[in-house]
Parts: C-alpha cells; structure tokens; sequence
C-alpha cells in the first residue's frame, strides 16, 4: 500500500486569468456556432453587467470548484470589484477555501486513484476523493475543528452564515493566515477586507456543520450559536431593495441559484416593487434528462418574474472551461475600471427590519 505522502504529491494549481488575454479567441467565438457562440454572448454579458454602474453583481457557486483550480478566479472578481455578494455552497467556501486558507491543499489524484477502483485503499489512508482530485481527511477534521472554535468564540445567538462568515474572515486575519503574512489569499479573507457578503443557504452541510455541530453538544443545556436561514434569505433579500439593479452570474444550478432567484419574489412578498435580474448568465452541464435537479432554464425563471430575458444566457460547458474564458474576458477587457465599490456588508450591520 502507498503511503499518504506518496499520493498527495502534485497540489491543485488555481488559473489566474490575469495571466491569460482570452480577448482575441471570445472575441473570435462571435462568429462559430453552438456553445462557442453561446460562451461569447454571455462573456459580452458579463461585460455589459459590470459596464452597467447601477447593477450589482451576484455570483453564484455550485460544485466543487475551489479544489477544481477555481478559486483565483473568484478571488480576482471579488478584489477587482467585479462581484458585490456571493451565493455558494458551503462545500465551496469553508470544506475547500477556507481549507485552503488554513494552509492545506487539494491534490491531483493520478489515473489510478481518479477512477474510484482504489477508493477504498484511499479510505485506509484517511484521503477522500473528490473525482479526479484528493483531499487529506485529518486536515479537513481540523478544518471541522476550527470552526467549532470560532462558534464557541461567538456569542451565542442565531447568525445568518454571512454573519458567521466574516467572522472566519476575521479569524484568519487574527490568525495571520492572510497573504500580507505569508499565507494563500481566499475567498473568505477577500470578501472579508471588500464588505463582499458571502451567502450559504444551506451553511450546515459542510464542515462548518461538523464544527456547529461539535459545539452545540459541547454547550449542553446552555445558549448555543446556530444558523438562521431565514436571516440569509432577508439579508439577501434587503440588498435587492436597495439595488434594484441586478445581474447575476451563475456555475452550476441547486439552491445558490434559486436562492439568488427568488429575491425579486421575497420583495414582492414584502410589498416592494423589486424589478426582475436585469442580467444572467448560467454555466452548467445540466438538463431535464438529471429529473429537473439544476437544469430549469433562465427563460424558464422569467415566467416565475425572476429573471429578465433580454440580457440572459445559458452556457452549457464543464465550468473549468467556460469560467476562465468568460470572467478573463471581461477583465481584460477592463469593463470593471469605472465600477463603484458597493461593499454591501456594510448594509447588513445590522440589518433593520
């Protein structure tokens, strides 16, 4: 049997799309046919979206991304002030970035191992797989283990997750695990230093879960932290109001994008006129033939009075393909340089019913 060393030898790279002028190829997709024309109307999306000064901008995250080489992309948008607020899976923002932020890492899985023939000698070794990537599963039980420790810091009271977020922002820097110490730049601690709230509607199925959980048995009968989801919805929500002007860009499907959907709706409910997400664009690889999971359409929201049609695109591509092409595009093509910061954290301290 190989060792745990032995196969967590070549660490996950994130592409930086700085690096990379995708301009002249988008720009060359204008004029192909089939997902290449559909990926370059949604880069030009993306920039009229950040052209536009009154829209503010919702990324959505769905999948795992972060140890797919991701997260520099996410980490560009938000310090270059090309997303406001994020909607993401927890898995996304605390089992992979904040992970990363620690100081671990996600590992390349070679032909062997990526194929899941050898899933349960990785199991011995205490390696979970994530498809063609592995993880350290000690590593990730101290990941577990730290956000218990900032839960038991906290006072204790329901949080929204954006709450609790910030606060593992804070822990980081506290920590030194920031790049102006030494450490890997993150999601969490970038969001945190731009007032970029970070949204996870379904925060306990994640580590952060394992750690919440972890601390409400430690405290017994006494007051505990917890995770208010409606809170997340009404926060989100709030923002809306105050931006009537919204675009969202979505990878994957599943609760972040319903999530980020339904705003419009839940001001409508609050008897407020909220106008329908002006821009969207959906990167997924699903349709109906997954039994509807994540493959409802934008054209599809629009009958719900959720999104608007005009400036829509659906991209169906792999994200590690479609992501980079889209998002390098705008950036190169400096459509963020005119963008006012919203740091719309600072809306929600506190929220006001």
């Amino acid at each position: 049997m190989p060792t745990k060393k032995e196969l967590l030898t070549s660490p996950i790279q994130h592409i930086d799309i700085k690096q990379y002028n995708v301009v002249p190829i988008v720009d060359a997709m204008h004029s192909m046919a089939y997902s290449s024309r559909d990926l370059a109307r949604a880069a030009s999306i993306y920039e009229r979206m950040l052209r536009d000064q009154d829209c503010g901008v919702i990324l959505c995250l769905a999948g795992s991304l972060i140890s797919a080489g991701l997260k520099q992309i996410f980490v560009d948008l938000i310090r270059n002030n090309m997303v406001d607020a994020v909607v993401s899976t927890g898995a996304n923002i605390v089992d992979q970035d904040f992970f990363e932020a620690l100081g671990y890492k996600h590992w390349i899985a070679d032909d062997l191992y990526r194929q899941g023939t050898e899933d349960a000698t990785l199991r011995e070794l205490m390696i979970d797989r994530i498809y063609d990537t592995l993880i350290d599963e000690e590593e990730l039980r101290l990941c577990d283990d730290t956000c218990k420790v900032i839960a038991d810091s906290l006072d204790p009271r329901p949080y929204s997750s954006r709450e609790f977020i910030r606060e593992m922002g804070a822990y980081l820097e506290k920590q030194g695990k920031t790049p102006e110490k030494g450490g890997v730049d993150s999601i969490i601690y970038s969001a945190y230093q731009m007032d970029v709230p970070i949204f996870v509607p379904a925060f306990s199925d994640c580590s952060a879960g394992f750690g919440l959980v972890a601390h409400q048995h430690g405290r017994g009968d006494k007051p505990k932290v917890s995770i208010d989801s409606v809170k997340d919805f009404y926060e989100l929500t709030q923002l809306k109001i105050a931006n009537p002007t919204t675009g969202l860009l979505m990878i994957g499907g599943g609760v972040p994008k319903n999530f980020a959907q339904d705003i419009v709706v839940a001001a409508e409910i609050l008897g407020l006129d909220a106008p329908m997400h002006k821009y969207a664009i959906q990167i997924t690889v699903a349709d109906v033939r997954d039994g509807a999971l994540s493959s409802s359409t934008l054209k599809e929201a629009s009958s719900w009075g959720k999104v608007d049609t005009t400036f829509e695109q659906m991209v169906y591509s792999e994200a590690t393909l479609a992501l980079p092409m889209i998002t390098g595009y705008a950036y190169h093509k400096k459509a963020h340089a005119q963008r006012k910061q919203r740091r719309w954290s600072r809306l929600l301290e506190p929220v006001t019913a």
